[in-house]
């Protein structure tokens, strides 16, 4: 079976949006909020608690590689501090959410996507890694179309 890693958004680009209130890629202002829905916060993969934990809505783009077409789009993070996810699993925050799965080739190319439904998401990503040259994929949100998580290939297990 094959195991993915998950990351949220890069820590230290999180904790310039937290000081300036600004999207650090783009300069856009950023927008805090009492939570109204459930997010997820980018950084650490967790469901927002509605009307108890303030979040910050920014422009986030997903894309490091440079050939990549931009698709800037927004995000929440969590006001307060937390812990970026980074791990071989899948969060089980972000399990009960409508999810796709967009995998990319190098230089940003899109190769597949799928809408999760019923299946397990390992079965999803399974999929799409499966569909070539996949380097890794973005999960999205399936009804919104915005960024959640960067998926890469992590290692085969028995």
């Amino acid at each position: 079976m094959v195991q993915y890693r998950v990351t949220g958004i890069p820590e230290p680009l999180a904790r310039a949006v937290r000081t300036s209130l600004a999207s650090p890629q783009y300069g856009h202002p950023a927008h805090v909020e009492l939570a109204t829905g459930y997010g997820p916060c980018r950084l650490c993969l967790d469901t927002f608690r509605e009307g108890e934990e303030d979040r910050i809505l920014f422009t986030y783009q997903p894309f490091t590689d440079p050939d990549a077409l931009p698709a800037p789009g927004p995000v929440f993070i969590h006001r307060a501090e937390c812990e970026r996810y980074d791990h071989l699993a899948f969060p089980e925050a972000l399990r009960p959410l409508p999810l796709a799965v967009d995998g990319y080739a190098a230089g940003g190319h899109l190769v597949q996507q799928a809408r999760a439904g019923a299946e397990p998401i390992e079965d999803v990503l399974d999929r799409v890694f499966g569909a070539g040259p996949v380097a890794y994929a973005h999960v999205r949100n399936a009804e919104a179309g915005c960024f959640i998580a960067r998926v890469e290939r992590g290692f085969a297990c028995d």
